[in-house]
Order: structure tokens, then C-alpha cells, then sequence
């Protein structure tokens, strides 16, 4: 059932409460999602993206509902990516003579992933297509935020940015608007999303974000392609973008670890003892990455100043969890945030080393040489630890 944006423009997505994963098994979803599609009739009949494949039929099918599909005049492809595409085809077989609007980029990106050409109209930045009534739908490229392809369109007089996957959240609801949901929850899925997806693409973004303000669009409603359509106050989103773009940090210090026989954990412990008694004002949160949602856990790295990992020694490395983490803070580009080391050894003690080496690789800026305690901390060790966090404070 097409739910009232704003004027004539309808969203005709599917909410996706059961979803768990994103990205194949990448990204953890824990509140669902949805993908947001939206139907804008004036006198001309615009539909701006679709949904996941395996929801297809059923988007087509719905869709035929609430109009006669050969009475759609364009089709717009924000993005390729088949959360947002995977009806697309199934949708043009019923109407393969339609002009769909899309980026160069996108051209490929559908082209290859579907192996079939359509009628495609490419656009760029500025571009306008008029749709009647008074009302044009101004293209913007998105390069980048997240893919190659992604661009976001404007539709004027009602004054709705169809934003894509800018500005958007994994979060099914039912009641579709920013001001109709628990704001917390928004919040930390919105952030998450930024951390987890958006991060390496912050210095694009601040400039991305400047093009669309140069544009002096007057912009009432967010529409994106996941999660809320924001209409209280939409900018806040824009304003939170801004902040998280610009190197973004709490006043919070992360420490994650894995252990094996409990003996780095301990250790984990009392470094985050040692920073609570130098900084009582400090944000402190211990993760154990085995045991720990690795999206949660990016997502207070990317709040903190400072990051401490720690692992044991295994087989003169570390363990395969640790190395794995911090690959994934590597691939997203964390910038002006501070990093330590830490591990207990049973031999030959190498995990300090390869720890330092992998953050300072990731860009991390270390702040010591690291700390290595050798077996389970006894009470001189332990007090070693304190010390350490205590210094790790001071940084």
C-alpha cells in the first residue's frame, strides 16, 4: 500500500523486518530494514527505484495495485546496487519501452550485473526533467557516497531530495517518518550506517555536501532509500553528515581484544581501570571482538579518540579475529584517532609488534610501544596494566 510523502509523491517500498545481514553476512542489521521505493504523479508519472530481488515479484505485483504500470512515463535508478535495482527488470518486462534515468555509471553497473540493456537516459549533475504541473526533478551525482553510480534527484515545488543511500539507516518501521520513530534508535542505526558504509568516503562526502548547499535548494523532506523519510526538521541529518565527516570523535576510548585462556582479558580490564582512574570524565568500552558484533564495534571506534587492541600471541601473530578487525578499521579509513597495543605471551611474544605494525599501517597514530605481559597477569602485572591505561589517559 503506497503511503503519502508529501503532495503527489507516494513511497512504495517493503519494509524487510526479518532481515539480520546486509552486504551478504558484512553488515549486521538488528533492527531490519527497508527499501524504499517511491511513486511521484503529477502529469507525468515518475518512479524512482525499487527494491531487493528477492522481494521483486511481490514489489511488481503491488505496484500494479495502485497503478497501471503502462501509465508510468520515467523511471529513475539512483544507484545499480541490488537492494535498490532487484526489481527493476522484473518491472521492465511488463513495460520494456520506458526511459529509465540513471547515470553513465549505473548504465554499466545494471548492464553488468543483469546482462540486459534497457532504455536508458543518462544524466548528470544540473540535468532537469520536467514532470508537469510546474514541477522539474534536478539530478545530482553521487559519486562514491557509496558507489561509482549513485546519484541523489530533487524534485522542486514539493521540495523532496530523494537522497538514495545518503543519509540513511538499516531500520524497519512501519511508520516511515523521522518524527514517528524512537529517536534513539534512529540515531545509533544512522551513525552506524555512517561508520560502517560512509567513512572512507568522508573527505567526498564534505564536498558533496557543499555542492548540494551550493545549489541553494530549499529542501523540506529526505527521502531516503533505507529507513525514515526525515520531514521534522530534515537538515538535522545533514547537520549530524557534517560532523562525522569532518573526523569525528567523542571523548571515549575503545579497547578490543580476544583472548584464549581469559589472561588478556584480565589484561583488558585493567588497562581500562588504570584509564577511568587518570580520566573519571572518559567514555570506557571493552569489547571481546569473538564474542562482540564487529559492526557495533566499528561503530565505537569510529566515536573514539583512542583505540587499545589487544591479543595473546598465536603462532607468532596474532589472533586471526584481532588481524580480521583491524583490516576492516583499515579498508574504512579511520583518520586523526589514536592507537596503543597490548598482549600476553606464553614464548616468544610477538603480538605487540604485529599489532603496532597492522594499526600503524590502518593509520592509526600509536601513542606507545605497547605493553606485553608474559603468562597471566599477577598482581606486579596487573598493576603494569593500570599504569598503562593510565598513560594511555594521558595521551
Amino acid at each position: 500500500m503506497k503511503k503519502a510523502i508529501k503532495g503527489n509523491a507516494f513511497w512504495v517500498g517493503k519494509v524487510d523486518w526479518e532481515l539480520k545481514k546486509f552486504h551478504g553476512e558484512e553488515y549486521s542489521t538488528h533492527n531490519g530494514s527497508t527499501y524504499n521505493s517511491y511513486l511521484i504523479q503529477e502529469e507525468k508519472t515518475v518512479l524512482i527505484d525499487t527494491v531487493w530481488n528477492p522481494f521483486a515479484e511481490e514489489f511488481v505485483d503491488n505496484l500494479s495495485k495502485e497503478i497501471d504500470l503502462d501509465k508510468i512515463d520515467y523511471i529513475i535508478a539512483n544507484h545499480g546496487e541490488t537492494d535498490h535495482s532487484g526489481a527493476l527488470y522484473a518491472l521492465m518486462e511488463k513495460i520494456p519501452d520506458k526511459p529509465v534515468y540513471c547515470t553513465a555509471n549505473a548504465v554499466k553497473s545494471l548492464k553488468g550485473q543483469f546482462h540486459k540493456d534497457l532504455n536508458f537516459h543518462v544524466v548528470k549533475t544540473g540535468d532537469k526533467l520536467d514532470i508537469g504541473n510546474g514541477k522539474e526533478l534536478i539530478f545530482v551525482e553521487m559519486s562514491m557516497l557509496h558507489w561509482p553510480d549513485s546519484m541523489a534527484v530533487y524534485l522542486t515545488g514539493d521540495n523532496i531530495l530523494f537522497s538514495n543511500d545518503a543519509f540513511g539507516q538499516h531500520y524497519a518501521n512501519d511508520r516511515l517518518f523521522n518524527d514517528l520513530v524512537d529517536p534513539a534508535i534512529l540515531y545509533e542505526e544512522s551513525i552506524k550506517y555512517y561508520a560502517n558504509i560512509l567513512t572512507p568516503f568522508s573527505a567526498i562526502l564534505r564536498k558533496k555536501l557543499q555542492e548540494i548547499l551550493s545549489l541553494n535548494l530549499q529542501i523540506d523532506v529526505i527521502a531516503t532509500c533505507h529507513g525514515v523519510v526525515w520531514r521534522d526538521n530534515p537538515m538535522q541529518i545533514v547537520e549530524h553528515y557534517s560532523r562525522w565527516a569532518n573526523d569525528y570523535q567523542e571523548n571515549q576510548i575503545t579497547i578490543v581484544y580476544d583472548t584464549m585462556w581469559n589472561s588478556t582479558k584480565k589484561f583488558a580490564e585493567k588497562i581500562a581501570e588504570g584509564i577511568n582512574l587518570e580520566d573519571p570524565d572518559v567514555t570506557v568500552k571493552l569489547f571481546n571482538i569473538s564474542k562482540s558484533d564487529e559492526n557495533d564495534v566499528i561503530t565505537e571506534v569510529f566515536k573514539s579518540k583512542t583505540v587499545v587492541v589487544g591479543s595473546p600471541t598465536f603462532t607468532n601473530g596474532i589472533l586471526p579475529s584481532v588481524a580480521g578487525f583491524i583490516y576492516l578499521a583499515k579498508v574504512l579509513k579511520f583518520k586523526n584517532k589514536k592507537a596503543a597495543a597490548f598482549g600476553c605471551y606464553g614464548w616468544s611474544g610477538e603480538c605487540v609488534k604485529v599489532i603496532n605494525e597492522m594499526l600503524s599501517g590502518a593509520g592509526f597514530n600509536l601513542i606507545s610501544e605497547g605493553l606485553r605481559i608474559n603468562w597471566n597477569p599477577d598482581e606486579d602485572a596487573e598493576a603494569q596494566a593500570v599504569e598503562y591505561g593510565k598513560t594511555i589517559a594521558r595521551a
